[in-house]
């Protein structure tokens, strides 16, 4: 029990809360950038376009996640991608610090996490009947209100799935943390590692795992009496 004690300490408690942070934010931008692609997935008309947006969306999932975190660290880089084309523009005098910082992890992490949400949405909007749609045109609403009041709340299924699934798969990444981060984001996983690998401190690092188990007990709670609001929404 000892080994519990140490635990509020300050690096223990930043990666505890960035742990969260990242998994609500992963959350929130992912379903803000996979729900228009798994609309236009299910309902272009276009074979070539909706083929195209097919494998934007899911090629990721081809590759592995320390690949794909590989590539974030060419593009985000001090001489990768966007700097070079940002100081090639003149927007920037010095490069920009993405490595090893919140943002950067998070963008790599929403990356890994938006194809699978796109699955999820693409599935629960092809289930929507669209004589529903049809019926709120014929009654004087706009595609926007059609969409607000009828498209969304019907889709709420997948919008649940995608949030659990979506918050659980970032709260236990590691690879991208560890990479993209490299140590100076620490989260719950990665310091799990350096303690059990790097200290050798496995004790420690098995009450860090307890902890962080824990931690994702209450989370997922929480996150269950969120989503039995957002499921009364679509309730039909």
């Amino acid at each position: 029990l000892e080994n519990f004690s140490g635990l509020g300490g300050a690096i223990y408690l930043q990666a505890f809360s960035n742990t969260l942070l990242l998994s609500i934010e992963t959350t929130v931008l992912s379903l803000l950038a996979a729900y228009p692609l798994a609309y236009a997935l299910v309902r272009v008309r276009n074979k070539t376009l909706k083929s195209f947006i097919l494998v934007v969306s899911i090629t990721p999932l081809f590759l592995g996640e320390v690949v794909r975190t590989y590539s974030w660290i060419s593009v985000l880089g001090s001489n990768g991608f966007i700097n070079g084309v940002l100081t090639g523009l003149g927007l920037i005098e010095w490069p920009l610090e993405l490595m090893f910082t919140h943002l950067g992890v998070l963008i790599a992490l929403v990356h890994v996490t938006i194809p699978v949400v796109v699955l999820m949405l693409a599935t629960s909007i092809s289930h929507i009947n669209r004589d529903y749609e049809k019926a709120a045109y014929s009654l004087g609403a706009g595609p926007v209100k059609t969409f607000l009041t009828v498209t969304l709340p019907l889709s709420m299924p997948g919008i649940l799935a995608s949030i659990t699934t979506s918050f659980a798969w970032t709260f236990s990444a590691f690879a991208t943390p560890q990479m993209i981060g490299g140590g100076r984001v620490p989260t719950v996983s990665t310091l799990v590692y350096q303690l059990g690998f790097s200290s050798m401190n496995f004790p420690f690092a098995a009450s860090l795992s307890i902890a962080g188990l824990v931690l994702t007990a209450v989370s997922l709670y929480v996150l269950s009496i969120f989503t039995k609001r957002l499921h009364a929404i679509g309730g039909h």
